[in-house]
Formats: C-alpha cells, structure tokens, sequence
C-alpha cells in the first residue's frame, strides 16, 4: 500500500475544501477502502474522512417526503419507523445487503459509490479492464461473464453495479442532494451511476471533490418491496435483484415503478414495462405481457442468457409481493 495523509474536518466546508484536493478519497464508513488498497485499485495521497461532520446523519419529514442524511447508517435508515412504514422497499434492500456488522457501519451515502464486483476489475494481478486501467479493454466481455450486464452495456465495459438500496431509491424517484466548491446538485437515483456509453471509466457521475449530504425521497410508496436472488441467503451479491412500487386503486394499477438491480452499471428502470402496466388489473395475462415488453432491449454476453428469464420472473414476482404489502 502506498503511503497517504489523513484528514478529519468537523464541519462540511473544511471538507469540501480538502476532498477538492488532487488526488484525494473521501471515505465515511470506509468498508470497502482496505480492500480497494491492498490489490491497487485505489492509492491515494490523501483520505479525507468524513464520519465526523455534523449535519448530515438521521431521517426527517419533508413535506410529502422525506430526507436521509447521508452519514445515516445503513442500519439505522432501515429500522427508522417512517422508512419502514412509508417505504418498504428501500427498508427490505437495504436489510438485504451486507451483513449486519457492516450495515453498522456503512452509511447510505456511501453506499452506491461501490466499485463494481467484476473479477477482472477486482483481480489481484491486474487484466484488461477500463475501469482498472482507462484503454485496457475488457476482459469480461468474452471471458467470465455469467454476472454481468443484459442491458446497457458496451464493448468497453460489462460490469454491473452491486448496490441494492440503489435499486430501491431508483425505484422511488430518490434523489440525492451533493455539496461541492461549485455549489450542490441534485442527482436522481437512478442515473447516479455512469453507463459504458458515457464513460466506461467511471463507476458514479459524482465529480472530484462532490459530496453526497443527503438523500431525498417523494410521497410515501407503501405498496412496494424488495426481491434478491442470490446463489447464498447470506453475505451475497445479487445475481439479480427487483424493487418495485405500485399506486392501486382497488385492483387496478395506476403507476407502476419497476427497477431492475445487477443487470446493468446502474439501477435498470423498465420503463415500456411501467407504461404498459398502468389501468392493469392485478392478476391479468396484461402483466405478465408488459414485464416482457420491458425486455424488448435485454442482449445477453456469452454465458449470461439465463439472466434475462431470471430477471423477468423476479420483475414478475416483485410486482405481487408489492401488490400485497
């Protein structure tokens, strides 16, 4: 491991100020950067950790919504009362990731800046791999690739991204609310990560020196949940994952938000799906019609055909689960 300076700043305009640096890391839970270092995937200078900033941790109401702040750890946003009540979904993908020890610590705004669980991009010996090395190719695209992507993926890059409370927050419109020299944004979930086409290279949109302070979520989705399918109940990345969210009046849908997890570099939205699925009656052949209508731009790599099936079934099946939380 190289060498690096540590930082600590108490307020979030110390940490802006640091993060900007060059060649600089944020970290808040920090589960993940051991790992990154010791195969060389990460060697920064610097460490900025930003655990300690006040200001940025717990759930609020909004009007119509709500706000997690983003040092919120994973734990504590899944137990909170109004996450559980109003969102389930987010509460159940959330109590599916990790084990119990690292949702401890891991925050929700650490979250989805995972690096993708490509074996070649995570390979002790590094391979072709542009997220590992920009313009080295990639070695999943007719090597090992019976996880990877069936939907927005380029001969550049492959990989999918691990996250499971992002599928939830794509599925509920989330947006996340940054900081930076340059003044906040704010990021809808589900376009949080970069795909290949925009830049094979990258694993978020979020720029040098942005901070994510919080996460803001819109009228309350209590028909919705969560589905993993993992090979291991514990301690697994999903094979495929679905969060759907469902308005019903009776039997009938209304709005239908459909989002796929581990099928792509981001949360993949169904969107022919969700269009299809509106004025449905629960239990009719149209549903099953309109999950597949989803699927129309599904292409599988060399050994992940079976994905496509899987992933449709688990759309399906979440659909239900929804219909009856």
């Amino acid at each position: 491991m190289r060498d690096f300076s540590y930082a600590r700043p108490t307020s979030r305009a110390e940490a802006i100020a640091l993060a900007g640096m060059p060649d600089t890391m944020v970290l808040a839970g920090g589960t993940e950067f051991l790992n990154w270092a010791r195969i060389g995937i990460v060697e920064p200078a610097r460490i900025v950790d930003i655990s300690r900033i006040p200001g940025i941790e717990g759930v609020e109401a909004l009007a119509g919504g709500v706000r997690i702040g983003a040092l919120t750890k994973l734990n504590d946003a899944a137990q909170h009362p109004l996450i559980r009540a109003s969102y389930p979904v987010l509460s159940e993908a959330i109590l599916k990731s990790a084990s119990a020890q690292i949702r401890n610590l891991a925050t929700v705004g650490g979250n989805p800046l995972q690096r993708v669980r490509c074996p070649y991009f995570r390979a002790d010996e590094p391979t072709p791999c542009n997220k590992r090395v920009p313009g080295s190719g990639c070695a999943a695209l007719h090597g090992f690739n019976e996880k990877h992507a069936i939907f927005g993926w380029t001969k550049d890059c492959v990989a999918v991204h691990p996250a499971d409370p992002l599928v939830a927050l794509a599925a509920l419109d989330a947006v996340f609310t940054t900081d930076g020299k340059d003044g906040g944004r704010r990021i809808p979930a589900r376009n949080f990560n970069a795909l290949p086409k925009e830049d094979p290279t990258a694993h978020s949109v979020l720029r040098h020196g942005e901070l994510i302070v919080g996460i803001e979520i819109g009228g309350a989705a209590p028909k919705s949940a969560y589905l993993k399918i993992r090979e291991r109940e514990s301690y697994e990345f999903a094979t495929v994952s679905a969060a759907v969210a469902l308005d019903l009046d009776g039997d009938v849908i209304q709005r239908a938000r459909v989002a796929l997890g581990s099928v792509a570099m981001r949360p993949w939205r169904l969107e022919e799906t969700e269009r299809r699925l509106a004025g449905r009656r629960l239990g009719s052949p149209a549903i099953g019609a309109a999950v597949d209508a989803g699927f129309a731009d599904a292409r599988p790599l060399s050994s992940n055909a079976y994905k496509i099936k899987l992933a449709r079934n688990a759309a399906l099946r979440t659909i239900e689960l929804a219909a009856m939380a």
